[in-house]
């Protein structure tokens, strides 16, 4: 069920303060000033898909910190993810800070204080899930943290589009999968993330983690090439096949099955999607690097236990709920 909080209906003297309480509850104790307004409108929608927090905020102009004395009064160690909606803010952690406008990302972590600025009406998708759930060492992220990413193309253009879609249907997160999609977001994440990281100084008990990262944000931009193959993908990072597969066999899956499952959700993110209606699935399919329209309808039935057009049929349904 959707936690829905506003500011609506409240005394004047008192909405800031409800605002402040509620984001504070929701993820973790913050200090918060209000902008130049004496009434404050705000509301906070979302829930949690496993350990991922999955909220929508929209508010007025105001500011939050986490400092050290906010971290003293609760510290479960987790990141945010913030994606811009409308409006623009200012993400400002380790000495560096990031301008967000719509569509831009950013990572911030909430064991070390930082700013968040808004100087107008915004809207803001936020993520929250444990340190651990990310594939990259945390001294990784931290070389990262308050950067931009930009919505536009590669694999942080990917993760800004599925989130976008995400918030628009925070009340129906059966679309996309629930649990399953919140998973797959952070590992997407992960993914973006490791392509800005320098490597230089990559220890090397984790730098077959962080390989493994790198090669998963590889497929991920090279999906929609039917010949992609494991072949390939290990002449890209100068190592040998065998060694790839057993990078992927030591995480749990295969090569190929990795593959198929990551076209597979791209397929279902597409026909769950309202400006895709039009698309016929086998063009889906083909967008994604499954050309041949049979392999898709049984793979797809085998994963979804839905056929294409039936995943279709019912996301069309839910949304119309």
């Amino acid at each position: 069920m959707t936690y829905s909080v506003t500011t609506a209906g409240a005394p004047a003297a008192q909405q800031f303060d409800l605002w402040e309480s509620a984001v504070s509850q929701t993820f973790v104790p913050l200090e918060a000033a209000p902008g130049e307004r004496s009434a404050f409108r705000g509301r906070l929608r979302g829930q949690n898909l496993g350990s991922v927090a999955v909220y929508e905020a929209t508010a007025d102009a105001h500011t939050v910190r986490r400092t050290q004395r906010a971290i003293a009064k609760g510290n479960p160690e987790v990141y945010k993810l913030g994606l811009q909606l409308h409006g623009s803010a200012r993400l400002s952690q380790d000495g560096r800070q990031a301008a967000l406008d719509p569509g831009d990302f950013a990572i911030y972590d909430t064991t070390r204080p930082y700013t968040l600025a808004f100087d107008d009406v915004s809207s803001t998708l936020v993520l929250m899930f444990p340190r651990d759930m990310l594939c990259l060492p945390s001294g990784h992220v931290e070389q990262l943290t308050a950067t931009r990413f930009s919505g536009g193309s590669g694999v942080s253009g990917i993760v800004s589009s599925i989130l976008v879609q995400l918030a628009r249907n925070l009340d129906d997160p059966q679309v996309y999968g629930s649990v399953r999609l919140a998973r797959n977001v952070v590992d997407l994440l992960g993914t973006a993330l490791a392509d800005r990281v320098d490597y230089s100084n990559v220890p090397a008990e984790s730098s077959r983690g962080a390989l493994l990262v790198k090669i998963k944000s590889y497929v991920e931009t090279h999906l929609n090439d039917p010949a992609l193959s494991p072949t390939e993908i290990a002449a890209a990072h100068h190592i040998s096949t065998r060694y790839l597969h057993k990078l992927f066999s030591d995480a749990g899956v295969t090569v190929s099955g990795w593959i198929r499952q990551r076209r597979l959700e791209r397929c279902g993110q597409d026909l769950a999607d309202p400006s895709k209606q039009q698309l016929a699935i086998g063009a889906i399919g083909a967008r994604w690097g499954l050309v041949d329209a049979s392999y898709l309808s049984r793979a797809f039935k085998t994963e979804y236990g839905l056929s294409p057009s039936e995943y279709r049929q019912r996301s069309a349904t839910h949304r119309s709920d």
